[in-house]
């Protein structure tokens, strides 16, 4: 029996694009239809109705905090409009959960902009900074007495890398150059976004509120074992998982570190060029191991190994993503449970780790993979908006109402 400590966070995670529905100002939306999608996100969960419901599912499965984002292109559909309407709606959500004794974990960007920003260059505009701490004064101010957990940008190298690198997504380049111009301004705007909550905060005593980035790590496995791909293995370890912590927490704007962790990337360098020691990769490593649906490979032992090796920043540690897709509820639990096991080992070890949120509560609009993947605890038919709650919710229920796994 394992025993987590008192006072832990216990929940799961959504976001704003891929459960709502009808996010028309949004450049995922205008892009879904130039590049012929197949699955458009259309309606999604119709999770902007249908909140309350959620909510009073998420307080029947015992959970205590809920993470949850703010659409940007909702809040500032043009460049000079902010929507009043909007604003209330989201108090609305934040105070949902508030009477349910759940607290929420707010996030302000979740990979999606305004059109309009994007038009403007999105990240790659040295103004970028300044656009996103406009919008992030109006959502602070319409909810910030409602709220202590802040995360700025949900994985800001995710992003990067499928934005700018691989050009999978929104604005589909492949440039290192604006790869590194979009990650300077992201930083930016994530310590001017910090320094604002926390100046708003100490003028309204507001108390302390808690602020940082939800950041995708990846356990980096070279195989086979050589040289070539030992190197590269810690150099996208430090690129990857360790270079934006670096920054930020040199320029001081981080009071606990938001860890989003799902999987390995199984390291096998072909040559000896930039982009292969970045991207490269083996589809047939030594050690084969289960996967999800989308072809990951299930690695909870990764997450002990990168906690422990952010142990050595000082600073708390709240996981706000960890899931699998897979059509097999049974694997689920097995994903969920072990990956516990290894976030107590960690703990044992040290780490001060606030809470955990799975990922995700609803299955959801999957960014290009569209609704195919399932990752919710409760399941979704699209056709109704019917919500069903899987026997892995119930398990990790009785985790959140104890505290303990067995």
């Amino acid at each position: 029996m394992i025993k987590f400590p008192e006072g832990f966070l216990w929940g799961a995670a959504t976001s704003a694009y891929q459960v709502e529905g009808d996010n028309s100002n949004s450049d995922w939306w205008e892009w879904e239809i130039v590049t012929g999608q197949k699955d458009r996100s259309g309606k999604a969960c119709c999770h902007y109705e249908l909140f309350e419901q959620d909510f009073d599912i998420v307080k029947g499965l015992h959970h205590n905090a809920h993470r949850l984002s703010i659409e940007w292109a909702r809040i500032q559909p043009q460049e000079h409009t902010f929507s009043d309407l909007e604003l209330a709606h989201y108090l609305q959500v934040i105070l949902a959960l508030k009477e349910r004794n759940i607290e929420p974990v707010v996030t302000l960007h979740h990979f999606t902009n305004p059109i309009w920003f994007s038009r403007l260059g999105g990240w790659e505009n040295k103004a970028s900074a300044g656009y996103f701490l406009r919008y992030c004064n109006k959502v602070v101010e319409a909810l910030g007495k409602h709220v202590q957990f802040w995360v700025t940008i949900n994985e800001p190298m995710v992003l990067i890398s499928h934005g700018y690198i691989m050009g999978q997504w929104p604005p589909q380049k492949k440039s290192f150059l604006k790869a590194w111009v979009a990650t300077g301004n992201m930083v930016n705007a994530h310590v001017e976004a910090y320094r604002f909550i926390h100046s708003y905060y100490k003028r309204n005593n507001l108390g302390r509120p808690r602020v940082s980035i939800a950041h995708n790590m990846m356990a980096f496995v070279a195989s086979p074992e050589n040289l070539k791909n030992n190197i590269a293995s810690k150099l996208r370890q430090q690129w990857f998982n360790l270079a934006i912590l670096d920054k930020l927490i040199r320029r001081k704007s981080l009071d606990y570190i938001g860890v989003n962790y799902y999987t390995r990337s199984v390291v096998d360098v072909g040559g000896w060029s930039l982009r292969n020691f970045s991207l490269d990769t083996s589809r047939k490593p030594e050690k084969p191991l289960p996967k999800n649906t989308m072809g990951w490979d299930i690695y909870p032992q990764g997450l002990y190994s990168l906690l422990t090796g952010i142990k050595k920043y000082n600073l708390p540690v709240f996981i706000l993503e960890n899931g699998i897709c897979t059509l097999d509820d049974g694997q689920r639990w097995n994903y969920i449970r072990d990956h516990l096991t290894q976030l107590h080992r960690a703990i044992n070890s040290g780490v001060n780790v606030l809470g955990y949120l799975y990922w995700s509560l609803l299955d959801n609009f999957e960014w290009d993979k569209g609704f195919g993947p399932r990752f919710g605890i409760v399941e979704m038919d699209y056709a109704n908006f019917k919500r069903t709650v899987r026997e892995s919710a119930k398990k990790y229920s009785e985790v959140c109402r104890t505290g303990t796994l067995i």
